[in-house]
């Protein structure tokens, strides 16, 4: 019989494996899915007997592909506010597993994306395999990556997370790791077998040996994972994403005479040009922030203003609901977006709302933001 529970939750010797199981939705998490991770998380750091966590997905197609879309496209539309609650509990969740005080293994096999990066790239111990695919594609529904993607972006080597922030492209193993996403590669068809070791670490017969770590037996799965394609792609992807405006990096782009940034250039027109220019200043800010909780701060923010515009119901409407690719941009150029209104998505919360707090003081506003040197 099938267990229709979002999320599963078993104690093998030592290990307590929680598993995300809407396989169907590609284990898209929703607000209860969210509560019972944190509260699993929480029970798991009070008890001794548990020394590791491991997160995995349901079915072979992915870890999770993130929210609850279609959820959020209709309560966005019927201008309600459920799913900031759920974005206040998400990123709180974030948080929690950055900060986890026991080693937490995230399984980021398949699709990985938006909310399935904020429960799986802040883990200790991030495994993927050569079926991984992860990405932060929320500028393609006129959204702006959060879960602290925009942190884990920022800190990526040169500009390769400005590149994935803005293109929203998935990357391989070896991209992941490369960029600071993931830590080790396992062949998918080894999981299970790490999966039965994890959970007894310091038993007797483990493949890294007695009294062998979390981190020793993982890493006695991990095998090279097969080539990348970003780092031959540095020069160019470097140079050009260094510049100061979405404008900019489009025109070196076109300039840079390197046919895959012609290509580029071009998809980088399909996005919704407010949440380009925002998504820039998130990424660029993110990097001044000092802590993943600030990051959060700014994010829950940003997640708050784009909720209310019309890009993002517009967005995934076009590429989920009846997925004519062909999305009304509101403005449609990026000539036509104000500076002011890039601003206005980090601005403090208005009268009525909540700030998410969970630096010890409010996020930095003030750092340079992408936009032609404009203050904050």
């Amino acid at each position: 019989m099938n267990d229709d529970r979002p999320v599963l939750l078993e104690t093998r010797g030592t290990c307590m494996h929680l598993t995300l199981n809407r396989p169907k939705a590609l284990n898209a998490l929703s607000h209860t899915m969210v509560r019972l991770l944190d509260e699993a998380l929480a029970r798991a750091e009070q008890d001794e007997a548990i020394e590791s966590v491991l997160l995995s997905g349901a079915g072979d197609r992915g870890l999770c592909a993130g929210g609850d879309i279609r959820a959020l496209h209709d309560d966005a539309r019927a201008s309600g506010r459920a799913s900031l609650e759920f974005w206040r509990d998400e990123y709180r969740l974030n948080a929690r597993i950055a900060r986890f005080p026991k080693p937490y293994v995230a399984l980021m096999d398949g699709i990985v994306m938006g909310g399935g990066v904020g429960v799986s790239a802040h883990a200790g111990i991030r495994v993927v395999t050569e079926r991984s695919r992860v990405a932060m594609p929320e500028t393609a529904i006129g959204f702006v990556p959060d879960v602290g993607g925009t942190r884990l972006l920022a800190a990526a080597p040169g500009e390769l997370g400005t590149h994935l922030a803005l293109t929203g492209r998935s990357v391989g193993a070896a991209d992941a790791i490369l960029c600071g996403l993931a830590d080790h590669h396992v062949p998918a068809r080894l999981l299970p077998a790490l999966t039965e070791a994890l959970g007894k670490p310091t038993g007797p017969g483990g493949l890294a040996g007695p009294g062998a770590s979390v981190a020793d037996i993982v890493q006695g799965f991990a095998t090279d994972p097969p080539a990348g394609e970003l780092a031959a792609q540095r020069d160019w992807i470097d140079d050009c994403y260094a510049a100061g405006t979405v404008e900019d990096i489009i025109h070196k782009l076109r300039a840079s005479g390197v046919p895959a940034a012609q290509t580029v250039a071009d998809e980088l027109l399909t996005k919704s040009p407010l949440a380009l220019k925002v998504t820039l200043a998130a990424v660029r800010r993110a990097a001044r922030l000092d802590s993943l909780e600030a990051v959060l701060d700014q994010e829950f923010r940003v997640s708050s203003r784009a909720f209310e515009h019309p890009d993002f119901v517009e967005g995934v409407r076009a590429r989920i609901i009846d997925k004519d690719n062909a999305p009304q941009w509101k403005p449609g150029s990026l000539a036509e977006v104000d500076d002011q209104e890039v601003t206005r998505f980090f601005a403090p919360l208005g009268p009525g709302e909540q700030e998410l707090a969970l630096a010890p003081g409010p996020a930095d506003t003030s750092v340079r933001d992408g936009q032609g040197g404009q203050g904050g």
